[in-house]
């Protein structure tokens, strides 16, 4: 058995989507961890090898639910400790996302958890506000399952593309899967970033509007009751 065929096996063994489920939890509020690599890489591998129906939607389930808990969490966080507590959270590019999340919170708050998740630190950021500025949860937990079930499909989305174009190659289509999911990345971000510099040539503040301004500065938005 070769290095390719013991990584298939590995990948796709009956404890992977519990390994995804965990990964997908901590990426929620722990950015650094590559939960999205994980789905890519375990779907890849899955489709790659003969395309399990039971272990994909396995992989894929636990995904969603992962991402839906981990939202959860960064949304307590955030309610109970705001967002300035820890000296992380007062980083420049943490407290810029930060801003800017609270800027749109209360404006169009599905939205923006909708699609913050694709954006690299800005679904913590976003659901942390979520929490600090006392977004009802019950409004916060279904748009959430919405986005997280969004996003698996998008993963299941760029697996096919891999498996499909390098289906005879599982750890190439693994590696091409990875690959287009840093590129989506980099590219939502970039995206996101361009629009800031262009908002900020007109003399537009995007990361702050008054109202947010204010609720930024309340014992409420940093998670303190009054």
């Amino acid at each position: 058995m070769n290095f390719a065929e013991i990584l298939t096996a590995v990948g796709t063994a009956p404890w992977v989507p519990l390994v995804v489920l965990v990964f997908c939890l901590l990426d929620g509020f722990f950015p650094p961890v590559p939960s999205e690599t994980a789905v890519i890489a375990a779907v890849t591998l899955g489709l790659a090898s003969g395309g399990d129906l039971l272990f994909l939607t396995a992989v894929l389930v636990a995904a969603a639910i992962g991402a839906a808990a981990g939202d959860s969490i960064a949304y307590a966080i955030g309610r109970a400790c705001g967002t300035d507590r820890w000296a992380w959270m007062r980083r420049p590019r943490v407290q810029t996302a930060l801003d800017w999340a609270g800027a749109r919170m209360v404006a169009r708050p599905a939205l923006l958890i909708l699609t913050a998740r694709y954006i690299p630190i800005g679904r913590v950021a976003v659901n942390m506000t979520a929490g600090a500025t006392r977004l009802s949860y019950r409004r916060f937990l279904p748009i959430s399952i919405v986005g997280a079930v969004l996003w698996s499909a998008m993963c299941l989305l760029l697996s096919v593309l891999a498996a499909t174009w390098f289906g005879h190659s599982p750890l190439l289509a693994a590696g091409v899967g990875i690959v287009l999911s840093l590129v989506l990345g980099l590219g939502v971000d970039a995206v996101a970033r361009l629009r800031e510099r262009r908002a900020a040539r007109v003399g537009v503040t995007p990361s702050r509007t008054p109202d947010s301004a204010s609720a930024a500065a309340s014992p409420v938005a940093h998670g303190q009751r009054v």
